[in-house]
C-alpha cells in the first residue's frame, strides 16, 4: 500500500546555480557579507534587501514578472520568507500574484509553507487565487496542513473563506494531510471548522487511516472523539480498518486504543441505561447501604456479641450518621453540574456557519493554545477545560470522569467530591475501628484445635464480612482522598497529572514539568475551600511556550 508521502517541494537557494547551489535557507543564513550574496532581484527578495531590490528594478531595469532559470519568481521568495513590504513592492512593479512555477505553485503556496500570514494578506488582497492548485492538486490549504501551519490555515479560512475540504488529485483533503503528518493542532482546527472526516482517497483511506498508519496516537484520539463509529469501521481498498492498519504497521498500543474505541461506541449504543451510561454508581450505593445494614445488625445489635459499651456505642452512631451524610454527598456530587460548557450547535436554517466567523483574536477566553478548540462541542474553551467523551461535554477545570459517581469531577463539584471522599474515609475508618474493637474484646472460648480466626468466622460471620468489605472500601477511599488532597494543594488536576507532557502550558524551561497555577499550598487550599475550586485567573509564572498571557 502506498504511504502517500508526497508533498510540495520548495527549493530554498536564491542564487539558482545550475550546477547545484547550497540548500541553505536564505532567511536563516543571512550574514554580514549579504551584499555579496544578493546579486539579482530573486536573492534580494529572498533576503529581504529592499534597497538592493529597488536598485535592480529602478536603476538596472530588472523585471519582476519573469522567472529565473529554474522557473521561480521573486514574489515567491518574498512570500516564503515573509517579507510583506517587498511583496507589495513587487506587485506594484509588475509582479503577478498568480504566476506559477514549473510545479504549478504560486506565491501563496510558498507563503503557506512558512505560515507567512502578512504576505498572504498582501497576495489575497491584490487578487491572488485562494483556490489555485499546483500539478498535484495541492492548494494553499493542503500545503499549510502538510507543514502544520495552523494559524495561517485558520486565518485564510476565517478571513477569506477558502475551501478547507478541497481534495487534491489523489482525493485527499487538508484533514488527510494533517492527520498523516501528525499535526494535532491542525487536525483540531479543521474539525472545529467542521471538516468532513469521511472522505476516502484513491486508496480508500480516511484521515483516521493515515493517522493510524503513522502511529499518531493523539491525532487518532482527536479524530475518534470528534467522529462516530462509522469512521472506525471504514475499510480501505485493501480491506483494512484503521485499527487493522495500526496493528499491521506495528503500532500495537494504538491498535488497542482504536479497538477499544469501537467497543465503547458499541456499548454506548446498545448498553444505554446499563453500565455503559450509568457507570458504577448503583454498585457503590448498594455497597454503602449493605455496609450500613451489616454494621447495625452484626456490630451494634448483634445478639451473639456482649452488650456494647457507652463509648463504643457513641462512636458507632457517629459512624452511622456519617454514613448517611456520605450518601447525601454522594447524591449531591453525582447530580451536580461539574462545570459543563454549553456546546455550540449550528441550526439547520442558518445561512452561514458561525464558526467561520469566529475571530479567535477577539475571544476573551482564547490564550493562543490550539488545544482550547473543541472539535466536538465546537467551542473555544478555557485552557484547563477538557472534553469528556463519556458525558459528551467540555468540563471546566476537568479533573476526571468518575464512574463510581457516574459523573465528571470538575470546577463546580470538586469540593463536594472531596468532602464525599473525606466523609467516606472517616466513616469506613470508624466502622472498621468499632468492628475490630467488638471482635477483639469479645470473650472467646476455643477448642484445643480451633483457631481464633476460624472461631470468629463461624460465630460472627456477619461481623467478619463487614470488616472485610469495609476495609476494602477504606483502602480505595483513603488512596483517592490522599491523591485529591495533594492535587488540591498543588492546584493541579488528575487529568493534568496524567497528561502533563501533552499540554504546553505545563512545560517549563528545558521541557521540564512546571505548573503555572501553583501559588503555594496555603493559597491553593484557601481558594479551594472558599470558592469551591482553585483559581486559574492568573498564572504564577510565565510559560516559555505560552505566547499570550492568560486573561
Amino acid at each position: 500500500m502506498a504511504t502517500g508521502d508526497v508533498e510540495i517541494e520548495i527549493v530554498s537557494d536564491p542564487k539558482h546555480q545550475q550546477n547545484g547551489a547550497s540548500n541553505a535557507n536564505p532567511s536563516l543564513n543571512a550574514t554580514s557579507d549579504q551584499s555579496n550574496v544578493v546579486s539579482d532581484v530573486y536573492s534580494a527578495a529572498a533576503y529581504g534587501d529592499f534597497e538592493k531590490l529597488r536598485e535592480f528594478v529602478e536603476k538596472d531595469g530588472s523585471s519582476l514578472s519573469k522567472p529565473d532559470g529554474n522557473g521561480y519568481y521573486a514574489l515567491q521568495w518574498a512570500a516564503l520568507n515573509n517579507f510583506p513590504g517587498i511583496a507589495q513592492y513587487i506587485i506594484e512593479n509588475g509582479g503577478d500574484v498568480n504566476s506559477a512555477d514549473l510545479g504549478g505553485q504560486t506565491a501563496l503556496h510558498w507563503a503557506a509553507v512558512r505560515g507567512a500570514t502578512p504576505v498572504a494578506d498582501i497576495l489575497l488582497q491584490n487578487g491572488a487565487h485562494a483556490e489555485a492548485a499546483d500539478t498535484h492538486g495541492y492548494r494553499a490549504v493542503h500545503v499549510a496542513s502538510q507543514y502544520g501551519q495552523t494559524a495561517f490555515l485558520n486565518h485564510i479560512i476565517s478571513k477569506y473563506g477558502v475551501d478547507f475540504d478541497a481534495l487534491d488529485n489523489d482525493g485527499r483533503s487538508p484533514l488527510h494531510w494533517a492527520a498523516y503528518k501528525g499535526h494535532t493542532d491542525t487536525v483540531r482546527l479543521l474539525l472545529f471548522r467542521d471538516a468532513y472526516q469521511g472522505h476516502q482517497d484513491s486508496h480508500g483511506c480516511t484521515p483516521l487511516h493515515w493517522a493510524a498508519i503513522r502511529g499518531h496516537l493523539e491525532v487518532c484520539t482527536v479524530l475518534v472523539h470528534a467522529g462516530t463509529k462509522k469512521e472506525l469501521l471504514v475499510k480501505d481498498t485493501s480491506g483494512f480498518t484503521p485499527a487493522q492498519l495500526a496493528a499491521d504497521k506495528g503500532h500495537r498500543h494504538l491498535a488497542n486504543v482504536l479497538t477499544n474505541a469501537l467497543k465503547e461506541s458499541w456499548e454506548v449504543k446498545y448498553c444505554a441505561g446499563r453500565f455503559g451510561i450509568v457507570g458504577y454508581a448503583p454498585i457503590l450505593l448498594v455497597l454503602i447501604v449493605l455496609l450500613v445494614l451489616l454494621f447495625i445488625n452484626t456490630i451494634i445489635f448483634a445478639p451473639n456479641f456482649t452488650k456494647i459499651s457507652a463509648v463504643t456505642g457513641f462512636w458507632s452512631w457517629v459512624s452511622v450518621s456519617l454514613a448517611f451524610a456520605s450518601v447525601y454527598m454522594f447524591y449531591k456530587c453525582s447530580r451536580k453540574d461539574p462545570g459543563f460548557i454549553q456546546p455550540n450547535i449550528r441550526r439547520p436554517n442558518d445561512a452561514k456557519d458561525p464558526l467561520l466567523e469566529t475571530d479567535l483574536s477577539n475571544s476573551s477566553v482564547w490564550t493562543g493554545n490550539w488545544s482550547q478548540l473543541c472539535p466536538t462541542c465546537k467551542i473555544i474553551r478555557p485552557l484547563r477545560s477538557k472534553h469528556c467523551p463519556t458525558c459528551k461535554h467540555c468540563v471546566e477545570q476537568f479533573d476526571h470522569h468518575c464512574p463510581w459517581i457516574s459523573n465528571c469531577v470538575g470546577k463546580r463539584n470538586k469540593r463536594d467530591f472531596f468532602v464525599f471522599l473525606c466523609m467516606g474515609t472517616t466513616t469506613s475508618l470508624l466502622g472498621a475501628a468499632v468492628g475490630m474493637n467488638r471482635v477483639w474484646t469479645e470473650p472467646v472460648v476455643l477448642n484445643p484445635t480451633e483457631k481464633w480466626i476460624h472461631y470468629m468466622a463461624t460465630r460472627h460471620t456477619g461481623a467478619v464480612l463487614f470488616i472485610f468489605l469495609d476495609s476494602f472500601l477504606l483502602m480505595g477511599a483513603l488512596i483517592l482522598t490522599v491523591v485529591q488532597a495533594y492535587q488540591i494543594a498543588k492546584n493541579i488536576t488528575t487529568n493534568e497529572m496524567a497528561n502533563a507532557r501533552r499540554y504546553d502550558y505545563l512545560q517549563g524551561p528545558e521541557g521540564r514539568f512546571r505548573n503555572p497555577y501553583n501559588h503555594g499550598w496555603h493559597r491553593n487550599c484557601t481558594d479551594f475551600w472558599v470558592h469551591g475550586h482553585t483559581t486559574d485567573d492568573e498564572i504564577a509564572w510565565p510559560s516559555l511556550n505560552q505566547t499570550v498571557q492568560l486573561p
